[in-house]
């Protein structure tokens, strides 16, 4: 298989952690032989300081001209500090976004054995949690009109949705639920907002064209006190952009760090693999980021991009057995944890590689000895 693959690696510990997934896509196409042909390019912070545009016409080309995009993240303390700078590196991810149609964010939560005691929620709780949130991420707040007005003093965001785009991200989570336990929760605001009534009526209507998937409705805030008093009750969970940045981010606790969530951006043409952090200025620099989320993201690329589910399978097990060993990162280390198990970003990356090699190795061996 020939594929091209943009490395976005971003600001801030994006550019650690993807290094340690393009090591892992490189390992696989060698076990797998597979071509994989790499590029990279800037967006966010770095962009603007290159270009004074956080997502440059250069990059935007590359992005549309390839197969699949591992991201890192974008952010800056400079930004955060200073709300009335107009040019912003989060600017760059939601055009970014937009021209590429990515419309279906994809966040799985699913839970390592052996990470159960690193969340501060209860093993026996967590134990067998295992969610995919759908998560729209062309609507909403982020994309509503938005200003001042009263000389400053008042400020807005429209939330706005249309019909369509609560379609085409229902269907996607009901087709993925006749895959799994077949029940989708939707989460909203309907007792409140317009935007959440409308969003309500359209998964009615295409829950319908599913009658084997169960459907139910919660609201926004008992979903968040539920995800965290029993999270094996949800399976796929679909919501709008603003409550599914904030309940995928809460479910990290479920996972243990956000150092371990994985996600991705799909729409109907490239997509875009990332972790759900953010770019962790206070750590970077350090070499003590998790890499996993990113390596775990490029399983997600390997399955849902290019159709290779034994490969994303293989990278999956490897980070599995990883973690089996007892190695971990600072993130997700606890007081049990030998010291000389704690690992930085590149010997983390280095552990997975190897257990990759042995597990891809062990799978060419079952293939071939089938084949024969």
């Amino acid at each position: 298989m020939n594929k091209k693959i943009v490395i976005l690696p971003g600001d801030g510990i994006g550019k650690e952690v993807t290094t340690e997934g393009k090591k892992v896509l490189e390992k696989i196409s060698e076990l797998f032989d597979h071509r994989f042909e790499f590029d990279s390019a800037i967006i966010g912070h770095d962009a603007i300081e290159a270009t004074g545009n956080p997502l440059p016409d250069e990059t935007l080309s590359k992005l549309k001209n390839c197969d699949a995009i591992l991201f890192g993240a974008v952010g800056h303390p400079k930004y955060d500090n200073d709300p009335t700078l107009k040019v912003r590196p989060e600017q760059g991810l939601l055009k970014m976004r937009k021209e590429l149609g990515l419309y279906a964010n994809l966040r799985p939560i699913k839970l390592f054995d052996e990470l159960l005691e690193a969340s501060s929620i209860k093993p026996e709780i967590l134990k067998g949690s295992d969610i995919l949130f759908f998560r729209e991420l062309t609507g909403d707040v982020y994309f509503g009109e938005k200003g001042r007005k009263d000389e400053g003093k008042t400020a807005y965001d429209l939330m706005i949705y249309q019909k369509y785009e609560v379609e085409r991200i229902a269907h996607k989570a009901f087709q993925a639920a006749r895959t799994r336990k077949k029940k989708v929760t939707s989460v909203d605001k309907a007792n409140v907002l317009e935007s959440s009534r409308l969003w309500r009526e359209v998964v009615n209507e295409v829950s319908k064209q599913y009658p084997d998937v169960t459907l139910e409705h919660q609201f926004i805030d008992a979903a968040a006190m539920k995800l965290i008093q029993n999270p094996k009750s949800f399976d796929v969970v679909v919501t709008g952009n603003l409550f599914g940045d904030i309940l995928t981010d809460e479910a990290s606790q479920i996972a243990g760090s956000m150092g371990m969530l994985a996600s991705a951006s799909v729409g109907d043409q490239v997509g875009l693999y990332e972790p759900i952090h953010g770019s962790a200025h206070d750590i970077t620099g350090k070499g003590i980021a998790n890499p996993l989320a990113s390596i775990l993201s490029a399983a997600l690329m390997l399955d849902i991009s290019f159709g290779l589910k034994q490969e994303s399978e293989a990278v999956i097990k490897a980070v599995e057995a990883t973690l089996k060993n007892g190695y971990r990162t600072a993130d997700i280390a606890d007081s049990k944890t030998p010291k000389d198990k704690v690992l930085d970003t590149s010997s983390m990356g280095k552990q997975v590689l190897a257990q990759l090699k042995i597990v891809g190795s062990r799978q060419i061996a079952v293939g071939s000895n089938y084949n024969s």
